[in-house]
């Protein structure tokens, strides 16, 4: 009898289907689509055992040992995890691989259950191909606007504003600057790339012509663009957001000390608690000390360790500020000068954020 095989992947995209990832945890973990689940046929050891006969036997003897792994209550269990699964979410395809025996039996044994699910034909290979190339297609496709600024000048605040713009940090979970950390990790690259490609068709599916990204180097922590994209999107014209250093001051005190404290006491369950906030950010100072020279980053080190100090003692966060005015000046301005030199033909518009808003919503 013959099950059914999907290869729409685009529509797959655009519904935000639920998948079952049948692949091993350690294939899951290098990287996997939104909204899987990894549900595994074969957990890592036993993959490993097949994988070994493969090499030594031959085809044949690796699918008996993984059906002799795989049964009685092993069986029973994995079964009751994808029906379990099917039942919460009726409208779920499943994929391993290749998308060959391992999807194959999945699919077979949810059928003797009494559960019709698709699979992905060409599994994971195949969709992971498709979204590559979509992404790719569609960063040529678009003509794209960078939205530029100095750090603290609130791009990150002003994106939602913009219906044809994608969240690049959004996506990779990271602010984007060497002070951009999380409470919570990052996904993988793989992980983020097919995000950026789902990210990516959905703009597409909206008619818009246009895509508004916020300025990024290659690197979002310890994601990056992939460099086919990364090369299109900085063909880019520059837009320009304009605030004065009081109103960044503010900005970067709001998100990187307030808001950022609140990230690390909400993952309190994770061990995570404000006093964690500290560590990481005096670990930040430390990975720029070359680039600040020694001099400031004794200075600004000194300054930080303070205001955590004074915090600590009174529950005021404010004099937080003084750092941050000294690194914008000492550090992160001198930079920005010196990259939006490099982008002076690229730049279209530039103004605080009610005029920048008012010219990308006449852009449609």
């Amino acid at each position: 009898m013959s099950l059914p095989l999907i290869d729409d992947f685009h529509t797959l995209v655009l519904e935000d289907r639920p998948l079952i990832d049948t692949r091993a945890p350690v294939e899951f973990a290098k990287g996997s689509f939104p909204g899987a689940v990894n549900l595994p046929l074969m957990n890592d050891a036993e993959r490993e055992q097949v994988g070994t006969v493969y090499k030594h036997q031959g085809h044949d003897a690796a699918v008996a040992l993984g059906h002799e792994l795989v049964s009685a209550d092993i069986k029973a269990e994995r079964v009751q995890a994808w029906v379990d699964f099917v039942t919460e979410h009726p409208d779920a395809y499943l994929f391993c691989w290749r998308g060959g025996q391992r999807s194959q039996i999945a699919q077979a044994w949810l059928h003797e259950a009494g559960i019709t699910l698709p699979r992905l034909q060409g599994g994971y290979k195949a969709f992971r191909n498709y979204l590559m190339s979509e992404s790719l297609r569609l960063a040529e496709a678009k003509e794209i606007l960078i939205l530029g600024g100095r750090t603290g000048s609130g791009k990150t605040l002003l994106l939602p504003k913009l219906p044809q713009s994608i969240d690049l940090e959004g996506l990779a979970n990271h602010r984007g600057s060497s002070f951009g950390r999380f409470a919570t990790p990052q996904p993988t690259q793989i992980g983020f790339e097919n995000a950026l490609a789902y990210a990516q068709i959905h703009h597409d599916h909206l008619k818009h012509t246009r895509l508004i990204i916020e300025d990024e180097s290659r690197n979002i922590g310890r994601c990056y663009i992939p460099d086919g994209v990364f090369d299109l999107f900085q063909r880019g014209k520059v837009v320009l957001l304009e605030a004065s250093l009081e109103e960044r001051i503010e900005i970067t005190y709001d998100e990187y000390v307030l808001a950022a404290q609140r990230d690390y006491a909400r993952h309190h369950a994770a061990g995570m608690t404000p006093h964690n906030w500290i560590d990481v950010m005096q670990h930040n100072f430390v990975r720029i000390r070359k680039r600040l020279g020694d001099e400031n980053f004794r200075h600004l080190t000194q300054l930080l360790n303070q205001a955590w100090e004074h915090q600590l003692r009174t529950d005021d966060p404010g004099e937080h500020r003084r750092w941050i005015r000294e690194l914008l000046e000492r550090y992160y301005d001198p930079m920005y000068d010196y990259q939006i030199e490099r982008k002076q033909d690229r730049i279209v518009f530039r103004g605080n954020a009610q005029a920048v808003v008012d010219y990308l919503r006449e852009r449609k």
